[in-house]
């Protein structure tokens, strides 16, 4: 099959992408895979969902830490930080389709809700950048700096703000997208890190790594309305498709909180977890939680019946994002 293998020629401020094409014979692969960042290794584990076996490995290049489904649903992102690129994948079998290079830490990416912009967390190098997006080609539009450890981040709906922690300053920045100037910065804790829109963009949840809790912020206040408990390591979250419930990994507890959206309490620890619990993915059916557990090379599976670890998958050091094809949606604004 044809894979675009795409390289970056630069104008001033502004970066343009160019293509070629290999022609690249791929073995049969079964589909859906579940893709897998060993970002301490520099490679992807595919494991088969219906077995719960890893079936193979793929290089990537250095620290894929984490990933983001294009919005035509056609391609995967990986972004490799210490690499400085970006690798776009068949989203079912895990295979690369094309690269994206010279894209300077690459952290965490997103795509606004409208598609018209993709943004980069330079974690390493303090700063957003912002591109314009047309649907393949990626434009920067500016480098924004914003120390310190720019981290995770998401959208109003209205996609004129991205939100972005900082976790060396305890801070959560916003950002205008067309002007990318940086509208406030407010101080909420220690070590902010994940960051999930409730609906109707009323608050911004941050999950304080440096602390055992979440941060509630009203965004249009600039102020910080609440402290939801949940462990130590609060850090990143995964909607639970009920239109109520966000699940947040308690990374140092090695524990998942169930968070409602409405009351802004805990109604529930999933327990008895491997250390170090990260990122998460839901299925299709709503039923099983895959998780990361950055600490413990390995993925779990978790009953959301029962909410009981069900199945672990040894795969390599570090992983960190996660991503399956047939999943429950992840809700807008918030990227995977």
């Amino acid at each position: 099959m044809p894979i675009s293998i795409v390289s970056i020629k630069k104008a001033g401020a502004l970066a343009a992408l160019t293509y070629c094409t290999l022609t690249v014979a791929m073995p049969a692969q079964a589909a859906d895979n579940v893709i897998v960042l060993d970002s301490g290794e520099a490679q992807l584990t595919l494991i088969d969902p219906a077995t719960h076996k890893v079936i193979g490995t793929e290089p990537t290049g250095k620290e894929p830490h984490h990933l983001m489904i294009t919005p035509d649903g056609h391609s995967l992102i990986v972004a490799d930080s210490i690499s400085n690129d970006l690798m776009f994948l068949d989203p079912h079998t895990g295979r690369v389709q094309r690269k994206v290079e010279d894209i300077e830490d690459p952290y965490q990416l997103g795509f606004s809700p409208d598609h018209k912009w993709f943004v980069t967390a330079g974690l390493r190098l303090d700063r957003v950048d912002v591109y314009h997006y047309d649907g393949q080609n990626m434009t920067l539009a500016n480098r924004v700096p914003l120390s310190k450890t720019p981290s995770h981040m998401t959208f109003s709906s209205d996609s004129k703000t991205v939100f972005v922690t900082l976790q060396d300053t305890g801070e959560v920045a916003a950002i205008d997208l067309a002007t990318q100037a940086v509208l406030w910065k407010l101080h909420v804790g220690n070590t902010p890190a994940g960051l999930w829109m409730t609906p109707n963009d009323r608050y911004l949840l941050i999950g304080m790594t440096g602390e055992n809790d979440v941060a509630v912020v009203d965004w249009h206040k600039q102020q910080v309305v609440k402290k939801i408990q949940t462990g130590r390591g609060a850090h990143n979250f995964r909607n639970l498709d009920d239109g109520q419930h966000v699940a947040v990994t308690n990374r140092v507890e090695s524990t998942i909180s169930i968070l409602d959206y409405n009351t802004l309490t805990k109604t529930a620890d999933i327990t008895g977890l491997m250390p170090g619990p990260d990122d998460m993915e839901l299925s299709a059916d709503r039923r099983y939680l895959w998780v990361t557990f950055r600490f413990s090379r390995h993925v779990g599976i978790i009953d959301l019946t029962t909410q009981k670890l069900v199945d672990t998958i040894a795969v390599g050091r570090s992983p960190h994002g996660l991503y399956f094809a047939n999943r429950a949606p992840v809700y807008a604004p918030n990227p995977d």
